[in-house]
């Protein structure tokens, strides 16, 4: 026998990856320069030349060492460096003995849901959202519930969040700055959600976390990015280096349990025993001493900030209406129609692979991921305008 509910989430269509995969197809079929490819968040700007001297310093090492194990929540020296770096940069007790080494952001968060959550729990994730919170809580035993951002601006919309949590709410996840949106959750929305979980924390008796998303921390374009603990006690921070140091494949990030969290001890033990218990121990080894010796080395963000110019211009010379980024590598506009995903599939019909914000829990919009060539999206310019005279 298999499990049903693992084969159902097997055969169910993940539409970023469906598109990745059919831009591939594409691509072989008609030649890259044809397709344009706005579909998934793989980094155009290669990894820093200080990422690839660590993967050629470490390799030249003792082979053996190169590849051991270590302990499961990672290589104390590794966990020591990261604890350091977050008391640098951002001013707050950090320690080891609360950071877990992980396999990117995805394992990181699965583990964070698993451990602070029992099932029949509910974490709140305000939409739109990454589309795999959804999974990962679902495998935690607990139900999503979707809380829209504010209509105007993409803000946490703090009142309707308050307005969600219930006897049953273990966390809230916040990403910021955001995928898919590309908002950067400014200071006052944040110090405003924080002051309103800490009286649900009162009322209620018990801690609720906040689990905060951040890949994207470094690009930015000009705009604060608040780090959460220092806001929120309860936090935990699921981190992943694949953005800043363009590394997605090699799947490498951290979770850190603040250490302002009054019982942070069984907090990260839990998070130890759900890493366990979900097999996501010793993340690659090789990997965690590239980014020990990499925690300052700034992102790239400059090929990102040309790109979003060079789109965002487009789309205001076109008349497509999208939301200002100021963070990310993502461009959200507004679907022609109000069926995003018949809005899609029509854009295939230009080559163009835009993501339907159905996936993101919310209607009428697509995802564009920027962080593509630049030659790419000037020569896209053709085919956002034949789509656009497609519904005139």
């Amino acid at each position: 026998m298999i499990n049903q509910h693992m084969h159902d989430l097997g055969a169910e269509p993940n539409k970023i990856r469906e598109l990745f995969a059919y831009g591939l197809e594409r691509k072989a079929q008609i030649g890259p320069e044809n397709v344009y490819d706005y579909s998934i968040g793989n980094p155009s700007v290669p990894a820093p030349p200080q990422v690839l001297q660590q993967f050629s310093d470490q390799l030249a090492g003792d082979p053996v060492v190169v590849h051991e194990y270590t302990p499961s929540p990672g290589d104390a020296k590794v966990r020591q460096a990261i604890a350091g770096h977050i008391k640098d940069a951002f001013g707050i007790p950090a320690t080891m003995g609360n950071i877990y080494v992980t396999s990117g952001a995805s394992s990181a968060i699965d583990i964070t849901f698993a451990a602070i959550s029992n099932p029949g729990d509910e974490i709140i994730a305000i939409s739109p959202y990454f589309p795999e919170y959804k999974t990962w809580a679902n495998n935690a035993g607990c139900e999503l519930i979707e809380v829209p951002a504010r209509a105007d601006d993409f803000q946490p919309d703090v009142a309707a969040i308050e307005a969600a949590i219930t006897p049953k709410t273990s966390a809230i996840i916040i990403n910021s700055p955001n995928n898919p949106v590309g908002t950067v959750y400014t200071r006052q929305s944040l110090e405003a959600l924080a002051d309103m979980l800490r009286a649900k924390e009162e009322e209620l008796g018990h801690q609720i976390f906040l689990v905060a998303d951040e890949p994207y921390r470094e690009i930015v374009y000009g705009a604060e990015v608040p780090y959460v603990p220092s806001l929120y006690q309860d936090t935990i921070v699921c981190y992943s280096f694949s953005k800043s140091l363009s590394l997605p494949g090699e799947r490498i990030g951290y979770i850190y349990v603040s250490d302002l969290i009054p019982n942070a001890g069984d907090v990260f033990t839990a998070v130890c025993g759900a890493g366990r218990a979900l097999g996501y121990i010793c993340a690659p080894v090789l990997l965690q001493r590239v980014i020990a010796n990499c925690l300052d080395v700034p992102a790239d963000v400059a090929a990102y900030e040309e790109n979003r110019e060079i789109l965002t211009a487009m789309m205001d010379e076109l008349g497509y209406e999208y939301v200002q980024p100021d963070g990310a590598f993502y461009l959200w506009v507004r679907a022609l129609e109000p069926d995003a995903v018949a809005f899609s599939e029509r854009a295939k019909d230009f080559e163009l692979l835009l993501v339907p914000s159905d996936s993101f829990g919310a209607k009428g919009w697509v995802r564009l991921s920027y962080c593509i060539s630049k030659d790419t999206i000037l020569a896209s310019h053709d085919a956002f305008a034949a789509l656009k005279a497609a519904y005139e």
